[in-house]
């Protein structure tokens, strides 16, 4: 029997038990810190194979292999090639150890690189860096394949496309989530469901994170939209020192406790991660050995997602707006920037859609003479990071479709698929393949059916293709095909008719472009906002529309209060009403901003494309470096850093504003250093990434950040060894150090920095952080503690303006 079959036979039967961690067990047999795992393993397969002994003999169902750190950027940062033949030889160990008696799953890590859009990486790179790996593993005898502690959604995409174009292989997919409940990139849970399953993933859920306190309200967010199992694999409590070792304070029955919970919420997959131990597997197993599983809830979905955020279509929902402004039919100005590979149009246009109320944006890029498929992805790797509306992929061209498709970091809705034999061929296949919802259009190559008994034959017909692709009613919207009532007067009848048996009788969503419907007569808004109301009151789900019209979207307002589709009248109420925090009335032309307005601007969106030439148009205008600097730029930034505090901005958008930020600094830097401006320095911070640990993503923000502030930034790398760390101190003077580790193994090395800079009698401040560092840590060791790049400038501010001169340090509690 294959690994897909007998892990579905398992799932039908009971909830599955998954391993623990690995890490930790390879420590207390003999892995010094610092080293590669994966090397080390296989120079000591005796001590990797008794580890996966132990889990399958605790009653462990599948056993990870020790390949989580087995991708190329990993190893070649430890100066190891034959990335195939690494991961290979780990997942013979492992099916050696287990034999037949547990499933072997390929474990598939982070690369410790953010993709594009939102990193360094080329997606592309990223599919074939993920592909290599996978490959090795598949030469071992994997039974399946496990996508691990995933931050970052278009990673987890990429390495989910790269297993399913080796072929059909039982895929799990584990996102890592903050304490606020969101990944670090910003992404919510249920968004990150929706993206996964509907990519393929055969199981869904969260690893490490948390202990399972926290991790059960994200199951509990997953389980009603899920259309697989739901995978949880909490750590045991948080870490914590105790001498020099880090450990976890949940023992064994504890942590079986919490899995009758976890049962209870619906998981269908159950292990643990950090500090967990064969111990705590075999009393999860025996907690979990009669209770029976909750199967998913649901077949199918009507949802799409963003790389944050997701829109379900549900009946007794309010009516949707997809934003119709993002195409270039009729804007010059758009067509223009489009042509000349420009972005500020379309972002000014997304920002003032999404104010205006949109759900969802139209994307279409098509102008003539214009590269469609590169300009597609640009457009689609803007919005991934400047808004959080799901997109809607508009084009007629298989190509920029497959292209947007391919790269977008969620769910997205295609508009459209019609009748036409081609579409039929070419675009259900690609639809289903990056699991898309997709507009049905209900005409065929030499018809465009002018009555609603013609068009529900289409309907059927095209619905009937679709289904032998997997697609179900939840996957599909039929636009109801507005013509114009100034060429035919009966026109609006038989789409309203359409929508009439689609939604009332048929069971599908429903979907008009609004205007169509007033073209060649006066006064078009009353007409349309008439049809809107006709419509709504049909069953339309959703329509595309402008979300800057009044008529429009007050009409929607208020016959989604009059449909019970607004509960309480809550969202009419908000937007008529005159109480503090309601929502703003139709928005006025924006007052004309001043040269500066227009830099700070640029930093709060992230613009990085027009930052510079608006910082030398703000110079042109006479305004001095200091003063752009103090009175604009530093306010943008810090405006960006309450943003990311109030989570309406996350990493992405963050990091974006930095970037911009420091191309403005870097612009105005001759001027603010040619002895003439008195601007000083603040202070000068060290940086480093601790011995052992080459993770340095969240290093090199806060390394942004505080640059941006204005201090001077000594980066000193990852993997740096404590007396290295303290020779720079003695020779820099800097007046704060900051360190950083990922992994719990490695977070112990901070304690010896400190140790080794109090010893020395140096004065510097220290702050710590990253992924596992927590306040009661940090204050273990007599250090400042922040969770993120704008907690460490206010850190950085605090100390700086307030030094302790007789500070020297802790040598720590063991708490133990």
């Amino acid at each position: 029997m294959d690994g897909k079959k007998r892990i579905r036979g398992l799932l039908k039967k009971r909830i599955v038990i998954l391993d623990g961690a690995t890490g930790t067990e390879l420590q207390k047999r003999g892995m010094p810190p610092g080293v590669c795992p994966e090397a080390w393993c296989r120079e000591n397969p005796a001590a990797i194979g008794e580890i996966h002994r132990a889990y399958r003999e605790a009653g462990a169902d599948v056993v990870y292999t020790c390949t989580f750190g087995g991708n190329r950027p990993k190893l070649s940062q430890y100066g190891i090639e034959g990335v195939s033949e690494v991961n290979r030889d780990l997942a013979v160990i492992a099916r050696r150890a287990v034999g037949n008696r547990a499933l072997v799953a390929g474990s598939i890590g982070p690369m410790g690189h953010f993709v594009e859009p939102f990193g360094e990486i080329p997606f592309e790179d990223a599919v074939g860096i993920f592909r290599e790996q996978a490959q090795g593993l598949l030469d071992g005898g994997v039974d399946c394949f496990v996508i691990e502690t995933m931050m970052d959604i278009q990673e987890a995409r990429a390495a989910l496309i790269a297993v399913r174009e080796l072929g059909s292989f039982f895929t799990l997919v584990t996102m890592t989530f903050e304490k606020e409940g969101r990944t670090l990139n910003g992404t919510d849970p249920v968004a990150a469901l929706v993206t996964l399953q509907s990519l393929g993933a055969d199981a869904v859920g969260c690893n490490c994170s948390t202990g399972p306190e926290a991790m059960l309200k994200i199951i509990g967010a997953m389980k009603p939209y899920a259309t697989v199992p739901i995978i949880a694999k909490p750590n045991a409590g948080m870490p914590r020192l105790s001498g020099d070792k880090t450990i976890f304070d949940m023992d064994a029955p504890s942590f079986a406790a919490s899995g009758m919970r976890f049962a209870a919420a619906g998981v269908n997959l159950m292990g643990g991660c950090c500090g967990t131990t064969p111990d705590h597997i075999r009393e999860l197993k025996n907690a979990l050995v009669d209770k029976t599983p909750i199967p998913p809830l649901r077949k199918s979905i009507s949802a799409v997602s963003s790389a944050r955020d997701f829109r379900l279509f549900e009946m007794d929902r309010p009516l949707v707006i997809v934003g119709e402004r993002l195409n270039p039919t009729g804007k010059k100005a758009l067509q223009q920037e489009l042509l000349e590979g420009k972005t500020a149009v379309i972002r000014q246009m997304a920002r003032e859609q999404e104010q205006q109320g949109a759900d969802l944006l139209d994307v279409n890029v098509g102008v003539p003479g214009i590269d469609e498929v590169k300009t597609v992805c640009t457009v689609v790797n803007l919005l991934a990071t400047t808004t959080g509306i799901p997109l809607v992929i508009d084009s007629s061209r298989v190509e920029t479709m497959e292209a947007a498709l391919r790269r977008y970091p969620g769910r997205a809705l295609i508009n459209s698929i019609s009748g036409e034999k081609e579409k039929i061929a070419r675009l259900l296949p690609l639809a289903a393949r990056y699991g898309a919802m997709f507009i049905l259009l209900p005409l065929t190559d030499g018809e465009v059916p002018e009555t609603a008994a013609r068009r529900t034959v289409i309907i059927g017909d095209i619905f009937r293709a679709a289904k032998r692709h997997g697609f179900t009613k939840e996957d599909i919207v039929v636009d109801g095909l507005v013509m114009t009532v100034a060429s035919n007067p009966g026109a609006a009848l038989e789409t309203i008719r359409t929508v009439d048996w689609c939604a009332n009788r048929f069971g599908c969503r429903t979907l008009l472009g609004l205007s169509n419907v007033s073209f060649g007569m006066p006064e078009r808004q009353w007409i349309n906002a008439a049809f809107l109301a006709m419509a709504q009151a049909h069953g339309l789900t959703m329509v595309i529309a402008n979300p800057g019209s009044a008529e429009i979207m007050n009409v929607k307002r208020a016959s989604d209060v009059l449909m019970f589709k607004d509960k309480d009248a809550a969202a009419y109420l908000a937007h008529f009403s005159n109480r503090p925090g309601a929502a703003v009335k139709e928005q006025q032309p924006a007052a004309r901003q001043s040269p500066g307005e227009m830099v700070a601007a640029a930093v709060i969106d992230g613009n990085r494309e027009d930052i510079v030439p608006l910082v030398e148009q703000a110079l042109a205008s006479g305004m001095e470096a200091v003063r752009l600097m103090d009175d604009f730029l530093i306010p943008a930034i810090v405006r960006v850093g309450d943003l990311f505090d109030k989570k309406t901005y996350f990493l992405p958008q963050l990091i974006a504003s930095a970037e911009a930020m420091k191309k403005a600094v870097d612009c105005l830097e001759p001027r603010l250093l040619n002895g003439k401006t008195g601007r000083t320095e603040k202070g000068v911070v060290m940086l480093a990434t601790v011995k052992g640990d080459i993770h340095d993503i969240g290093k090199n923000i806060v390394a942004l950040m505080i640059r941006n502030h204005g201090y001077r930034v000594i980066d000193l790398g990852k993997d740096v060894a404590a007396e290295t760390i303290v020779a720079a101190i003695k020779r820099e003077k800097p007046q704060v150090v900051g360190l950083s580790a990922l992994m719990t193994t490695t977070m112990v090395n901070m304690k010896e920095v400190v140790s080794r800079a109090a010893q020395e009698g140096l004065s510097c401040r220290f702050l710590i952080g990253g992924a596992v560092v927590t306040p009661s840590y940090a204050a273990s060791l007599g250090t400042e503690y922040a969770k993120d790049g704008v907690e460490a400038v206010r850190a950085v501010e605090r100390l700086i303006a307030s030094p302790d001169d007789n500070w020297t340090g802790s040598q720590g509690d063991d708490h133990g």
